[in-house]
């Protein structure tokens, strides 16, 4: 079996992986990823026990028991370059071998749980309302840097979305499509709202922000809140979930992205109490991946 470079697979001199600081026996198989190092102790002070806290840079770890469960909670920081981080490093943890610098022959699949804010861009999704992306629109382009092969249903989704991008707007569209795991959204479905969420590679002009720079397409916003198909809409605005999603099914990890609406774009209202928001978030998440 071919050896991985030291310069492809950085491992610090203490064994562990370069950028999160963990060695294999500190990761759990399940793992909630947030982008806030402070929501990292929000989610484990629920925790029975913490038997870990490592951090480097913006990545915080916790692991620790629920209810008898290990679970691993990880901050990524903010975007799909972060990302792109953590997913390889994660799945370096369980399926790399580090004394031999070798994939193992038996490949283990983790369950990935995102827990964020988001925002909204359909005038009856308010602030506060649970949401998971059942489907992920990646305008970063991350994953144009990975051999992705889509299944049927995203490549249903992303013919859809191209040939309303051709149709609407101005700008060019280089993007990926890229959906949640099917159990995690049975799991998850009776208590959240389903949507297609956009992962977009910026906050402000990317999402339709405006504050000096603008962004040319003056309906980039309205026009991305009309696409549909099928049952499903364009709901949110973030900037991991669909490289979640990608990375994902490229290393074979299931993954789900669960989302609080803390702003509505369309109607232009942000919450009153947005820390309020995403305990209740946490609270529903944990709920699921205990029972």
């Amino acid at each position: 079996m071919n050896k991985i470079s030291e310069a492809d697979l950085i491992i610090n001199k203490d064994g562990s992986i370069y950028h999160l600081n963990l060695v294999p026996d500190d990761l759990a198989d399940t793992v909630i990823t947030v982008g806030d190092q402070d929501r990292v102790g929000k989610i484990t002070r629920m925790f029975n026990k913490v038997h870990l806290k490592k951090s480097n840079r913006e990545f915080v770890t916790h692991t620790g028991e629920l209810n008898g469960k290990l679970i691993s909670v990880i901050s990524t920081g903010i975007g799909t370059d972060n990302i792109d981080i953590v997913m390889n490093e994660l799945d370096a943890l369980v399926n790399i071998d580090f004394a031999t610098r070798t994939v193992k022959e038996n490949q283990k699949s983790l369950e990935i749980i995102r827990v964020g804010s988001s925002g909204s861009m359909q005038p009856d999704l308010d602030t506060g309302t649970l949401l998971i992306s059942e489907f992920g629109i990646g305008l970063d382009g991350l994953l144009l840097y990975y051999d992705y092969k889509m299944n049927k249903k995203e490549v249903a989704l992303h013919d859809s979305f191209k040939s309303f991008c051709d149709r609407a707007l101005k700008l060019p569209m280089n993007f990926y499509t890229a959906m949640a795991d099917e159990t995690l959204v049975s799991r998850f479905s009776d208590t959240f709202v389903k949507g297609i969420t956009v992962t977009c590679p910026g906050f402000y002009a990317p999402q339709g922000r405006k504050v000096r720079a603008h962004n040319p397409n003056t309906d980039y916003l309205d026009t991305l809140s009309n696409f549909s198909t099928g049952q499903l809409r364009t709901t949110n605005f973030e900037m991991e979930t669909a490289g979640i999603y990608g990375l994902g099914s490229v290393l074979g990890h299931r993954c789900l992205s669960c989302n609080v609406l803390i702003a509505n774009r369309k109607t232009g209202k942000f919450s009153q109490d947005p820390q309020k928001d995403i305990e209740k978030l946490i609270d529903a998440v944990m709920e699921k991946i205990i029972m």
